[in-house]
């Protein structure tokens, strides 16, 4: 028999994807078969062929399921999915069939199958597929993941689960991610508290990570649509800072903390040229992730030159800095196949910090 576990959360950026990611890798070691479902994919890509959900496209490309990928992701959302549905084009019922006709077969060749929500709870509900609907339809009991905190935390998983409720689907565990850890063990003392009468049980996810949290420049790239300039290792390179460089050199040059992206706009030839300039010495490379070069005008042949000399991963932009440095400092990054840094560090953490056979009892 199949061991289910439907993958919820109370927002969008909670850590879902990093949860599936270290359950998979930790049932991995205990289950001789273990597949993954990503029932309702709101984020669209293209893999092997198929349009399917990108989290689906990242657990078959690191644990090796490209056999699974038609039952991986049944329902992908187009540019006019919602309209279709609401227009009476598409009909709902069609797409839970398809879900659940990929969930029986998944049963079949798997042991353990970590089903993994979108967003909240209500997530997919234009469509008819929002996580606590799919959860019951599916028969599978529910592991919310939430952010860290007490109170914030508090109400947002409350919120989440009246919908759960109201479907009538069963969560068993909730999981704090991205715990501060010097109050990790007192916040989960707290929620344990605040749950006690539920009958669902607290188990801490990860604690929080900057390594986990911040965009590589690959990722930036891709959010942006702009062109890298970088080799591959640079293109892994992590992101801890951002920085507007917008001040006196000297002061840009100051302000550079470990790991930085400098957003310059194409105007600042002296803040690039000296830039290019320090990435030459070991100790700004170490602070210099690269630069983010914004605005419609266009550089100096110099300053091109001195860039392409010093190799300086560099992204163009023609938005303004204040537009491209928004942009990324609203997002939060999520993890891509191709970050091996992140995805092998899910893992070894994932020993020490998910007590899987705890969570493995309760499913």
């Amino acid at each position: 028999m199949c061991k289910k576990i439907f993958i919820a959360a109370t927002g969008q950026n909670c850590g879902k994807t990093t949860t599936s990611l270290s359950l998979l890798h930790l049932a991995r070691q205990k289950y001789q078969r273990v597949g993954f479902i990503k029932p309702f994919g709101p984020k669209l890509t293209r893999y092997k062929g198929r349009d399917i959900d990108v989290d689906a496209a990242l657990m078959a490309q690191v644990y090796g399921m490209d056999e699974d990928l038609d039952q991986m992701s049944p329902v992908v959302v187009h540019s006019q999915t919602t309209r279709k549905v609401l227009e009476g084009q598409v009909d709902p019922a069609e797409l839970q069939e398809r879900v659940c006709q990929a969930v029986a077969e998944l049963e079949k060749k798997c042991d353990f199958l970590i089903i993994e929500g979108a967003g909240h709870s209500g997530v997919g509900s234009v469509v008819g597929l929002n996580n606590a609907a799919m959860a019951k339809r599916l028969a599978a009991p529910v592991l919310m993941v939430a952010e860290g905190g007490v109170g914030s935390a508090i109400d947002a998983i409350h919120l989440n689960l009246a919908l759960f409720r109201e479907a009538g689907a069963e969560v068993r565990l909730i999981m704090p991610n991205k715990l501060v850890r010097s109050k990790r063990e007192v916040s989960l003392h707290y929620l344990n508290l605040a749950f006690k009468e539920s009958g669902i049980k607290i188990i801490g996810g990860f604690n929080y990570s900057p390594i986990l949290a911040n965009p590589t420049l690959r990722y930036l790239s891709e959010l942006l649509k702009i062109k890298l300039s970088a080799d591959p290792q640079q293109a892994s390179r992590i992101v801890h800072h951002v920085q507007l460089g917008a001040a006196s050199t000297q002061r840009v040059v100051d302000l550079l903390l470990d790991s930085t992206l400098v957003v310059v706009t194409s105007s600042r030839d002296e803040v690039l040229v000296m830039l290019a300039t320090l990435y030459h010495l070991p100790e700004f490379k170490t602070k210099i992730a690269g630069l983010l070069i914004s605005g419609v005008a266009p550089l100096a042949d110099i300053v091109q030159r001195v860039l392409d000399d010093a190799q300086i991963p560099y992204l163009r932009s023609t938005q303004t800095s204040a537009e491209v440095y928004t942009r990324i400092m609203e997002d939060v990054a999520k993890i891509g196949a191709d970050d091996q840094q992140k995805i092998a560090l899910v893992q070894q953490l994932a020993a020490s910090e998910i007590d899987f056979e705890a969570i493995d009892a309760l499913f």
